[in-house]
């Protein structure tokens, strides 16, 4: 399979991102479906997981064991040509295993000693936290500053990640013994949390007829280091209406039960709503969709679209919302319903 074209020089920088941009249908296509070679029915997250590697975002994957979650995060980094690393998340884990630490190394030659920083799983570009929610808060912690700040800090040194940099963590939902839920700081990190369904029939017909399991060596990168990077600039460029940005925050701000714009149903439901990161997040996987979609303006649509994926982990729900019966997804579709769209 063949990589897609360089990126052609333009002597115009309007005309350049345009270029860029032209690059992310054909790469969604492609990437689905040489991802559909390994892993059957996924084409929704692996969209997902795109948005979030060109908006600097990550993604929590919820799902039962067995859904191929960990194939899937292998398989698209595969295909992006990144680099890969997998931390397994245990009730052992320190956080220098996951960061690095300083070691004291001699020469030989002279004998002097000396502490030499060797880095951790962390200093990848795709780095997949299995069942995060199985280790303790203070190794949890060990990732929110190199999610955020994109760095690691030891002994007072900051040590730079490589971009890109994405992380993507996956979280058994049924299990509950012997886990720790993620702290609302953390989640609050994660661009996107995406539960991965069983698959249909036929695609759970086709994955036992076609394999047990495709070895990805024969799949090639579809694009590179140098093109994601540029991408992810050319994204930033894609403008957001004075209506797209307005719907966007009212969206947010009506999911704060302390709000004067909360529906009651919010403040029936809902104990503490979303941050303005969700408002940024908002724009910032809009531009994406746009983008991914061929066009280069971000509409009310595509906020409407990524509401759901967004908001569903920022939201803490009230015991009132457990005696209702009512998910995060449905209070979320519901205020999607209440929300009007304006034209200014």
């Amino acid at each position: 399979m063949s990589t897609l074209p360089p990126l052609p020089p333009v002597p115009s920088s309007g005309e350049k991102t345009v270029a860029q941009i032209e690059q992310l249908p054909a790469l969604m296509a492609q990437l689905q479906k040489s991802v559909e070679q390994v892993v059957v029915g996924q084409n929704a997250t692996v969209e997902a997981i795109l948005i979030a590697l060109i908006t600097r975002g990550h993604c929590l994957l919820t799902g039962v064991p067995g859904l191929a979650k960990t194939l899937l995060v292998k398989v698209v980094a595969h295909l992006l040509g990144l680099h890969f690393s997998r931390v397994q998340f245990t009730p052992d884990l320190m956080p220098s295993d996951i960061t690095g630490t300083d070691v004291l190394e001699e020469d030989s030659e002279t004998g002097h000693r000396k502490f030499v920083f060797v880095p951790g799983p962390v200093f990848t570009q795709v780095l997949l936290a299995d069942e995060i929610n199985r280790t303790p808060p203070k190794t949890q912690a060990a990732l929110l500053e190199a999610m955020q700040e994109k760095t690691v800090t030891l002994a007072g040194k900051a040590y730079a990640m490589h971009e890109p940099f994405l992380v993507l963590a996956t979280q058994n939902p049924i299990e509950q013994e012997g886990t720790y839920p993620l702290p609302e700081a953390q989640l609050d990190r994660f661009l996107f949390e995406l539960p991965i369904n069983y698959p249909s029939y036929q695609d759970e017909v086709l994955l036992v007829e076609k394999h047990s399991y495709t070895p990805m060596e024969h799949l090639e990168p579809l694009i590179s280091e140098e093109q994601i990077l540029a991408l992810r600039e050319a994204v930033t460029q894609i403008p957001a209406p004075p209506n797209v940005v307005d719907y966007a925050v009212r969206l947010v701000r009506a999911t704060r039960p302390e709000d004067s714009t909360s529906p009651e149903f919010i403040k029936r439901w809902i104990r503490c709503g979303a941050s303005p990161r969700a408002s940024q997040n908002l724009i910032l996987a809009g531009r994406a969709r746009a983008a991914l979609q061929g066009r280069y303006n971000v509409a009310c649509e595509d906020i409407s679209a990524l509401a759901v994926p967004v908001l569903r982990h920022r939201l803490i729900r009230s015991f009132h919302a457990d005696a209702d019966n009512k998910s995060s997804d449905q209070i979320i579709q519901q205020l999607i319903g209440q929300i009007g769209i304006t034209d200014k």
